[in-house]
């Protein structure tokens, strides 16, 4: 059977209180997706990285990490430095399989979140 993690992973902030936004929303995916394992990551600026939370997932007994780019589009941090990220945990964990899902941008919900903005919703 295969165990899967998923990992939010974030630009991160020097401001804590951004970095611990992100790990709310993490909470919030495993509670409503049902998921046994969400970690948030970080690019620069908060903690774990990406590295130290796959290492994390991969002591958990995971074989394989769903990664999902909090970022609203494909970006030059998604288009560079994530899949060197990915290289290079392909090498330190090769028995683990990593997958990457598509940016925030271009999903309707999207769309409804900035009307609900808009409209002083939510």
């Amino acid at each position: 059977m295969t165990r899967t993690a998923y990992i939010v992973f974030a630009h991160g902030s020097s401001i804590e209180s951004a970095n611990a936004a992100v790990r709310a929303v993490a909470e919030d995916m495993a509670a409503r997706g049902g998921f046994e394992l969400v970690l948030a990551a970080f690019l620069e600026g908060g903690r774990p990285s990406l590295g130290e939370a796959v290492h994390e997932v991969a002591e958990a007994g995971v074989s394989r990490v769903v990664v999902v780019p909090y970022f609203l589009t494909l970006g030059l941090h998604l288009q560079r430095d994530l899949p060197r990220l990915i290289e290079a945990l392909a090498r330190s964990h090769p028995d683990l399989k990593v997958e990457v899902t598509a940016p925030l941008d271009g999903h309707p919900g999207m769309v409804d979140a900035l009307v609900d903005r808009a409209c002083g919703r939510a």
